[in-house]
């Protein structure tokens, strides 16, 4: 199924020094995990730092574990797209089949927590963020599936939700972006990162204690399709490689990756200083100095 395939370091790739990325560990090497997937999306960490993906297109969720192997854990898994661990261990999806959000038991057994706004279908459920307190944001844009009946928005706009802690209401939380795809928030539950991949911009809000947002704040004039955080406050975002801001919104550098499009990001092995890439047809890492958030 997979094969370690290259390993090259950043300046290999870019044509630049590894020190010129800092969140880097100095000479690391990007590894190439595993190919051959359709599209790769959706990684998320679970506690002991195995990380889950999705081959999207062929409808399974893939596990790398801290052990070096790689295992189907589902399959047929709701053409799950981003995905988040929760505290309690659970695995939260966008099931984009039926464009719905799912609870995933350690034994793999689901519940469909969310089906419908307003009596209608969402437009697309596409990357979710867990607090810690056990709310849910998560980003609805638009884009037309093959396995898809329907060919225009259920919804009128493309917004970001919040599925309050429990898991019965939910409430728009932005509906001004013009497409709302990556999401990340910071661990003590004060930020949240909404990157407008339409709009090519990325924006940070403060958290009200109602989990409402305000505060509006531009981050930096670049869009992203997932997006990650480490303990520093550092936010990675992706599309061309793996682009890497400060807290401020500075950037840091670039992590090329030698797939046409990188669609995600997130921390994982025991240490959580290893970031794993998402890449079309490919499952990447490489050593970071920095530890991640989750």
């Amino acid at each position: 199924m997979f094969t370690i395939t290259f390993a090259l370091t950043v300046s290999d790739l870019t044509g630049q020094n590894t020190e010129n990325v800092p969140v880097v560990k100095k000479g690391a090497v990007l590894e190439k995990l595993a190919g051959g997937f359709s599209f790769t999306e959706g990684p998320a960490p679970d506690a002991a730092g195995n990380v889950f993906f999705t081959d999207q297109p062929n409808d399974r969720i893939m596990r790398w574990g801290t052990d070096g192997r790689l295992t189907t854990f589902m399959q047929p898994g709701g053409r799950s797209n981003g995905m988040f661990f929760d505290r309690d261990g659970f695995l939260w999806s966008c099931a984009d089949e039926k464009n719905e959000i799912w609870k995933i038991g350690p034994g793999k057994e689901v519940e469909v927590v969310v089906e419908f706004f307003n009596k209608l279908p969402f437009n697309g459920p596409n990357d979710l963020f867990v607090t810690s307190g056990g709310g849910i944001y998560f980003t609805d844009p638009y884009y037309k599936r093959p396995w898809w009946d329907h060919t225009t928005m259920p919804q009128k706009k493309q917004c970001v939700y919040y599925l309050l802690p429990d898991h019965k209401s939910v409430i728009v939380v932005i509906d001004d972006l013009e497409k709302p795809n990556g999401i990340i928030g910071t661990p003590d539950g004060r930020t949240l990162y909404v990157a407008d991949i339409g709009g090519k911009k990325s924006w940070r809000y403060n958290i009200n204690p109602d989990g409402t947002l305000g505060n509006k704040t531009l981050f930096c004039n670049m869009g992203s399709d997932g997006m990650t955080i480490d303990t520093q406050g550092n936010i990675y975002l992706t599309g061309n490689g793996v682009t890497v801001f400060d807290k401020t919104g500075k950037q840091l550098g670039n992590i090329a990756v030698p797939e046409k499009w990188t669609a995600n990001v997130c921390f994982g092995d025991k240490d959580r200083k290893s970031l794993y890439i998402t890449a079309s047809t490919g499952l990447y890492r490489i050593k970071t100095s920095v530890k991640g958030a989750y």
